[in-house]
């Protein structure tokens, strides 16, 4: 990893203090030249009462995600970036671990950007395939 990608990495986490991603305990750790990967633990913290990742928390970590990467390829400085539709297909449960999410763009528009999200056990297993559609709204200045 370059010393720029360590930067990028650094303030994406430096940015989840005391946000739903702290609460979360997801973590950035990998930025290519078109994509970002985070990871969050299973525990308790995240289960849905029957003890397996809730559908909430995945959507939650996928938006993490796939919001970052907009701020992360689009110029964050210069624009908000808000999500303004998830999907989240939940294709198989896990119960303790880590679930890894990279986001990848399909669509990177001037207004709204596509991005895929795919939620990986450890062993690369799929286990949730999501979309993320942004806005990037100029900030005033």
């Amino acid at each position: 990893m370059n010393e720029f990608q360590e930067k990028i990495l650094r303030i994406c986490n430096e940015n989840s203090k005391n946000t739903l991603m702290e609460t979360l305990e997801i973590e950035y750790i990998e930025v290519g030249e078109n994509f970002l990967v985070g990871k969050m633990p299973v525990t308790p913290r995240v289960h849905q009462p029957d003890g397996i990742l809730h559908g909430g928390a995945t959507a939650a970590l996928a938006e993490s995600i796939g919001s970052a990467a907009s701020y992360v390829f689009l110029n964050g400085e210069e624009y908000y970036v808000r999500g303004i539709e998830i999907t989240a297909n939940h294709i198989k449960s896990i119960r303790a671990g880590f679930v890894f999410a990279k986001a990848m763009i399909i669509h990177k528009g001037r207004t709204t950007q596509l991005w895929e999200i795919k939620i990986t056990d450890e062993e690369g297993g799929l286990l949730s395939l999501c979309k993320l559609t942004t806005i990037s709204l100029p900030r005033k200045r």
